[in-house]
């Protein structure tokens, strides 16, 4: 894995086969990529289920300015570290907890994401449960974005201000962005 494009073009990312992930594919990081191109610049960016911090560190290499990178795996924090060296040490925060935990954290500490991905491990079929957590604690700034990658689950076309405004199958592997309302 590599970073596709932006000032990180090239960097090696690894982590590709750490057991319970599933890094997104670069033809299909590349088209979401496009699809949030002018949401990136200076965006705070939530990973939420980071795994090797593949799309985190995208996002950063294409304009964003703060990642939070979330994952509740031990081994998943130690390559997540690794993919990290050579980004400014400001711009990037770890932390090793419960996607439920993490949510709860960042909303007492009153903190909002202009980009949130969310790409939990497909048998935990929570994406649904986690939008209605991410608008009742308000965790999307206004006209912030939730990025969700996805085999099957169900969902909802409006999470209260959260709206469907994209959605895009790449075989096997589904893309939906949110957007809230203004």
């Amino acid at each position: 894995m590599r970073v596709i494009s932006g000032k990180y073009k090239g960097k090696k990312i690894e982590g590709y086969d750490i057991e319970g992930t599933r890094p997104t594919q670069d033809r299909i990081k590349e088209s979401l990529f496009a699809m949030i191109q002018e949401d990136l610049r200076d965006a705070t960016v939530l990973d939420l289920f980071a795994g090797s911090g593949n799309l985190g560190i995208e996002a950063l290499s294409n304009g964003a300015s703060l990642a939070y990178f979330v994952d509740s795996n031990p081994k998943c924090i130690e390559v997540l570290n690794k993919n990290i060296k050579n980004i400014e040490e400001d711009m990037v925060r770890i932390y090793n907890k419960d996607y439920l935990e993490a949510l709860k954290y960042f909303y007492n500490q009153d903190i909002r994401f202009d980009i949130i991905f969310l790409d939990p491990p497909y048998h935990l079929n929570c994406l649904d449960k986690i939008l209605k957590i991410i608008t009742d604690f308000n965790l999307v700034s206004k006209e912030g974005i939730v990025v969700c990658e996805y085999e099957i689950d169900k969902f909802q076309e409006k999470y209260n201000s959260l709206e469907l405004i994209k959605e895009k199958k790449y075989g096997y592997k589904n893309i939906r962005v949110y957007r809230r309302e203004t």
